[in-house]
This record gives C-alpha cells, sequence and structure tokens, in this order.
C-alpha cells in the first residue's frame, strides 16, 4: 500500500486540498473543488485497517476510534501539517485529511474588495467572514490577522479547532488555542470566556455555534475588543438571522439591539471556477452603516440586501455584483456566474 507521505506529496504537488479513503473506492483528493482518483485500485479493509492504525498514533487511540467511531488528529506528512479525521463506515476506518498551508498570503493578493483592506486598521466590533466549508473563510482570517501582526502592536488570541495556520509574531504578541478535549481548552464558549481575562486587543473566534460563544462575542466587542469570526452562511442578512435565532423569542430584540451597535462588517466567500483552470474568489461585502443598522434593530433583514447593493461608493457590493464583475473581466463564465448566483435575473442582466 501507498504510504500517507506519498499520499500527501502528491496531493500537494497536483495542487489538492483534502485526502479521501474509503474501502471498497480508489484513494481520492479534492482539486479545484473536485474530487478525483489517485489512484485506480480500490483500498481493502486491510488496507484500511493498517492506515489507521499508523494514523491513530497508538493502540489506546486505535481502540478509542473502533470503540466511539471517530477520531481527530493531526501529524506532519512530506512537509506539510495536516488536519485528520478518522471515522468507521459500515465497520471500517474511513479518513478525511486536510493539507494545511503553511504560507500565509497577503491580503491585497486575495482578490477581495478594496475596503477589506481597511479592517486591520479597526480597534473594537464585530467582524464576520462567512461561506460554506472550504471558501476560504479560514485564509482569509490568517491574512487579516497576519496584516495586523505586521503593522500594529497588539495581542492576539485565536481559539481554533483546529489550529490551522501558524502565525511568526512580529509587532504583535499572538496566543493561539486549540478547541477540543485534552487540547488548549474545552470549548469555543469557555475559551472565550477565559479570554476576555488574557488582555487581548483582538480575538479570533473560529466558529460562532452556539448561544454562549455569540453572547460572550458581543461582550467581548462591546468592551472595546476587536472581534473575527465565522457563520456557515451564504450572505450578510442570512449571517445576522442565524445570530439572532439562536436565541429565545424573548431575547432577540435585546440581541438585534446590541449586534446593531458592535457590528462592523460581514464579508461572505465563494470560489466559483475560473474560465482558464482553478478557482477565483466572489465576495459579497457589507459595511454596517447607519442605515444597516436600523434595519438589524427593526428586524427588517430582507431590505439589507438592497442597501449592500447601493453602498458601492463606500466600497460595500452584493454578491451578484461581484459575479458580474468576474464575467466582465473575463475571469468566470457566464454559466458559472449564474449557476452561483443569489438573483439569476440580476446577473443575467448585468453580466453583458
Amino acid at each position: 500500500m501507498t504510504t500517507i507521505e506519498e499520499y500527501v506529496r502528491r496531493a500537494k504537488q497536483d495542487g489538492a486540498s483534502d485526502i479521501h479513503m474509503i474501502c471498497g473506492l480508489p484513494p481520492k483528493y479534492r482539486r479545484n473543488g473536485e474530487l478525483e482518483n489517485m489512484e485506480n485500485v480500490p483500498l481493502s479493509v486491510q488496507d484500511c485497517l493498517q492506515m489507521a492504525r499508523e494514523l491513530a498514533g497508538s493502540d489506546e487511540k486505535f481502540a478509542k476510534l473502533m470503540q466511539e467511531g471517530e477520531l481527530d488528529a493531526a501529524g506532519t506528512f512530506a512537509g506539510n501539517r495536516c488536519r485528520i479525521h478518522l471515522f468507521k463506515q459500515q465497520g471500517v476506518p474511513s479518513l478525511a485529511l486536510r493539507i494545511l498551508s503553511e504560507i500565509i498570503p497577503q491580503l491585497e493578493n486575495l482578490g477581495l474588495p478594496m475596503a477589506v483592506l481597511d479592517l486591520p486598521k479597526l480597534h473594537k466590533g464585530i467582524v464576520l467572514v462567512t461561506g460554506e466549508t472550504g471558501s476560504g473563510k479560514s485564509t482569509t482570517l490568517a491574512a487579516l490577522l497576519d496584516n495586523i501582526n505586521h503593522n500594529y502592536r497588539r495581542h492576539i488570541v485565536t481559539l481554533e479547532d483546529p489550529v490551522e495556520y501558524l502565525y511568526k509574531p512580529d509587532l504583535c504578541a499572538i496566543n493561539q488555542r486549540e478547541v477540543g478535549k485534552g487540547k488548549d481548552t474545552e470549548s469555543f464558549a469557555a475559551g472565550l470566556r477565559a479570554s476576555l481575562r488574557e488582555d487581548p486587543n483582538v480575538i479570533l473566534i473560529g466558529e460562532m455555534r452556539d448561544r454562549e460563544t455569540i453572547e460572550t462575542a458581543i461582550t467581548a466587542a462591546e468592551t472595546g475588543h476587536l472581534v473575527f469570526g465565522t457563520l456557515h452562511t451564504g450572505s450578510a442578512s442570512d449571517s445576522i438571522d442565524r445570530i439572532v435565532q439562536v436565541f429565545p423569542e424573548n431575547a432577540q430584540a435585546q440581541i438585534r439591539l446590541q449586534l446593531s451597535m458592535c457590528l462592523v462588517a460581514v464579508l461572505t466567500q465563494q470560489l466559483v471556477p475560473r474560465r482558464d483552470g482553478g478557482r477565483v474568489l466572489a465576495t459579497e461585502y457589507m459595511i454596517v452603516t447607519d442605515a444597516i443598522r436600523n434595519l438589524i434593530r427593526t428586524g427588517n433583514t430582507p431590505q439589507i440586501a438592497n442597501a449592500v447593493a447601493t453602498s458601492a461608493q463606500i466600497g460595500g457590493q452584493t454578491m451578484d455584483q461581484s459575479l458580474c464583475m468576474l464575467v466582465r473581466k473575463g475571469l468566470i463564465t457566464r454559466e458559472n456566474a449564474l449557476h452561483y448566483a443569489v438573483n439569476k435575473d440580476f446577473v443575467s442582466r448585468n453580466m453583458r
């Protein structure tokens, strides 16, 4: 059987992001968002058991995998840090391995709206970076924090599951805390509560997934901290609704009021296939104006898209406006623009 080192080396050379190993199927990797076979020979039960024993790292952890059904781990293969998730399906271990990048790209090279470059200058408030899994949220956040690291003297605390990019402190003091049992902190909520006693200027929350984490993030922003967080949502208005709906109905008006005062910006991302191969970033960027604060406070989130669409003068844009621009630049096809569009009629009319 080919070793994990060889699989990772080949995946890295071919520009793949993830490796999947499933009994009865050939090893696969994800390249440019699509799964491709790495070999043609299916993996046997013995192959999968051998792989799981090796990656679990000990007999005790392998036994835990076989008893509980899943196991998270990390390792370095062919010089690349990797996040490993082992899990059972039909009684046999499977693998999902993410190759983590060690090079943090410069913020200005990501293809983001120009107004996003002003975010590192902020001193307080909440900035959300949203999008589906694999849309580049972690890369954007890493570039934002690295920009702060090289230009401002601040204390940065990150809460991540797992730690992906490793920062090399420059002007900033940086603490990167990994979330999980037996890791640096048990949960995002616990780590975030503790961070308020650690004298931070900037806090990164890997995922704002529960009420306690969201409440504490809002408190942190209200008390003068700059908070970066992520959500798996497809637009600024969806992000606000997702946060509010975590709370019981009798608390939602108060959360809307607090959020309207501390939310600064929402950046939503999609990676769209390029015309010439690879993928390119499409973005929606909402800068919270007084008008948008009022819409958040009163619960009129369906009107937010219109407010974002008319905010070009201050650097805002909708996802559909971004897709039209990418078509006009010749970077993506009309078909892909329509496929990824929110309002297909708008995109069809405006990308000519």
